[in-house]
């Protein structure tokens, strides 16, 4: 029997030059399961992205979809895809191990926590509003520090200046004040160490997401960190949110060991590999 995949519509394309379509896995021409493939929005034309890929349950067990994830590669190598990137929920046992059977290395992942009651935060610390005149200052720094990591990941400069100006304009069009965007800076000793970014309500999370936390540099290795972790399932909790979300990456092992410690669980991987 043949597995291959056969178009399922029409293809799309953006003014920026990725693309996108779907297409039906089939066995000997009987549809067995679907695909999407696109080139991805962090790394551009040069990334393609394997998502939505399903088998029908009667059909599963039998190689299917190890075959359509292979046949997917070739699709996106003839796009001119020079690497693959996926996602895989945490829960889906089967597609992580397939994943990894297929070369995929880990770039990152995302992390939950169900919160149950606001914790106390340590003698001596205390969290505060960023003030509408810290705010540009604020942006700044953080728009820095969002390209230096996208670029670190592989992320072309122009391409991550340009993300970083368009997601800060997005979500906090009202700075400071934006509804639904909380900043905070933490106090310790009267002195600000840190800060930190929540987002609530936001689409496809279920509860509050740590948009940014970072320690001040001659602040770190003092447990702030932590102590920021615990204003942000403060601010969840009150604003009626029992679940805290954030993306770490792979190779920040002091961030990951110290979510580990919070009790913070995969809730999915993003993984990626070369195409060669």
């Amino acid at each position: 029997m043949t597995t291959t995949l056969r178009p399922a519509g029409p293809e799309e394309r953006h003014d920026d030059g990725t693309r996108a379509r779907r297409y039906d896995v089939c066995v000997n021409s009987r549809r067995v399961g679907g695909v999407r493939l696109a080139t991805d929005a962090q790394f551009g034309a040069a990334a393609g992205r394997i998502a939505d890929l399903r088998i029908d349950p009667a059909d599963r067990r039998r190689g299917r979809a190890t075959v359509a994830a292979l046949a997917a590669e070739e699709v996106l190598r003839g796009w001119g895809c020079r690497q693959i990137e996926l996602t895989v929920p945490a829960e889906a046992g089967a597609a992580v191990r397939l994943a990894a059977a297929l070369g995929y290395i880990e770039r990152g992942r995302t992390l939950s926590k169900p919160l149950t009651e606001a914790p106390r935060l340590p003698e001596g610390s205390r969290d505060r509003p960023l003030s509408a005149g810290e705010y540009p200052a604020w942006r700044d720094a953080a728009v820095a520090e969002y390209v230096r990591t996208q670029v670190a990941q592989g992320t072309s400069r122009d391409r991550a200046e340009e993300a970083a100006r368009a997601d800060h304009h997005a979500l906090l069009p009202d700075g400071a004040e934006t509804p639904g965007q909380v900043l905070r800076l933490l106090v310790h000793g009267g002195t600000d160490v840190g800060h930190l970014w929540v987002a609530l309500g936001r689409p496809g999370q279920p509860g509050g997401y740590v948009v940014d936390v970072r320690v001040a540099p001659d602040h770190r290795g003092r447990g702030h960190g932590r102590t920021l972790m615990l204003v942000a399932e403060r601010i969840s909790l009150a604003a009626g949110d029992a679940v805290l979300g954030l993306y770490v990456y792979a190779d920040n092992a002091p961030a990951r060991r110290l979510y580990d410690s919070l009790g913070y669980r995969p809730a999915a991987y993003r993984l990626w590999k070369p195409v060669l």
